[in-house]
Parts: C-alpha cells; sequence; structure tokens
C-alpha cells in the first residue's frame, strides 16, 4: 500500500510504501543508479521515497559548503559522499542522506570505490533537512547503523544529535567539528539567505579563523 504523505502545495513530495522486500528495495535502487533523486529510506519493509524541492537542496548545500569551509580553514581531512546508499541486509535498513561526511574515519574509507558497512564505518557525520516532517522516523534507522552525529535542520533551525548507547541525544555542539554549535549552524544559515555568496563565505571563514585556536 502508498502513502502520499505531502499535498501538491508542500514543498516535498513523500510517498510511503509498505510491505516492501528487500529484494524490491535493492532492485529499485538498482533501477535508479544513474540518479541521485529521488532518495530512499528502507526500515524493515517500509521504504520512504522522497523528491527534495528547492528549497532543499538549496539548505542541503549550504550547510554541506559550511562543513567544508570551516573544516579547510581547521585543516581537517574529510570526504564528501553526498546522498550516497548506505544498507545493512542483515539489519533490514537502509538510507541515502541529504549529505554526509567522513571526518574522524575518513583514512579508513579515502580509497574506496565502495562502502561495505559489514566492514566498513558509517559515515560519521549526516545531514538531514526535515522541511516538511516526514512520517517515517529515520533516527532509529541512522541509530541500528551506527552513525554517531547527526545535523538535522528542523523547520527553520538545525539541531545536532549524538549517538549514545544507541539512543541520539540533543547536543549543543558538535563532535565532528568541535566548536561548531547549534546556533552558529542556524545563524549563518540564516545569513546566507539574505547575503550574496562571497560575503557569506568571507564571514564563515573569519569565523573559523577566529576559533581555530581553541579548536587545536
Amino acid at each position: 500500500m502508498a502513502t502520499v504523505l505531502n499535498p501538491p502545495e508542500q514543498t516535498e513530495q513523500r510517498v510511503i510504501l509498505r510491505g516492501v522486500s528487500w529484494a524490491t528495495y535493492e532492485s529499485l535502487l538498482a533501477d535508479r543508479v544513474s540518479s541521485s533523486s529521488p532518495h530512499f529510506t528502507y526500515d524493515r519493509g517500509v521504504l520512504e521515497i522522497m523528491s527534495p524541492s528547492t528549497k532543499h537542496e538549496r539548505l542541503n548545500r549550504r550547510i554541506a559548503t559550511l562543513v567544508e569551509v570551516i573544516a579547510e580553514e581547521w585543516e581537517i581531512e574529510l570526504d564528501n559522499l553526498g546522498s550516497n546508499t548506505f544498507k545493512r541486509e542483515d539489519l533490514h535498513r537502509g538510507f541515502e542522506p541529504d549529505t554526509c561526511f567522513y571526518i574522524q574515519n575518513v583514512n579508513r574509507i579515502i580509497d574506496k570505490e565502495q562502502i561495505d558497512l559489514k566492514s566498513d564505518p558509517p559515515p560519521d557525520l549526516v545531514i538531514e533537512i526535515d522541511i516538511s516532517h516526514s512520517s517515517l522516523d529515520k533516527m532509529p534507522v541512522y541509530a541500528a547503523i551506527g552513525v554517531p552525529e547527526i545535523w538535522r535542520w528542523e523547520g527553520n533551525q538545525m539541531a545536532i544529535y549524538i549517538l549514545a548507547d544507541g539512543e541520539y541525544l540533543s547536543a549543543e555542539r558538535s563532535a565532528a567539528l568541535p566548536r561548531v554549535s547549534a546556533a552558529v549552524i542556524t545563524g549563518f544559515i540564516e545569513e546566507s539567505q539574505h547575503q550574496k555568496r562571497p560575503r557569506w563565505l568571507k564571514g564563515v571563514r573569519e569565523w573559523a579563523r577566529q576559533h581555530e585556536k581553541n579548536n587545536r
């Protein structure tokens, strides 16, 4: 059975399919291999298909740029794997983040063409844009696979969640990028909406340089 979660006027289109086998999920992934959209999230027979909107993608790219610029200024190595598919057949769970980064574990995957979660770690940081509030709770999927940190844009502000004992706890600051707080991210994203990109990037770099000594 399919459930359409968002009416046409909403910014994102989400569909929930129930009773989907793992084989069907993998078949759908194979059929869509040449495209990064829509995004699939699979949780033990429940499949969410989400087509991101322009607003969704704009927020996603800005937050990803924020991560990359700060990491560059702090000389932190990272690998941006975008919306790469992560799945564990033994757990019957899989997800495609809006963006994800390897930071703490970047040296373990940097030269790999494919990530196998049976032997490779999950991404250290996942970015999720939640504008229209999905009815499929993705947090248990991330937790089961062991993603240590989630940055989740919730409506008009950022929230940071850190995995602890199998559950996500709200945190003021990032573990992957120390000194970066949810308030700092929210502020920068708000500024990006009314500043020209060069000025905005300059502001991000200046902030990162001011906090560089405290980061090391």
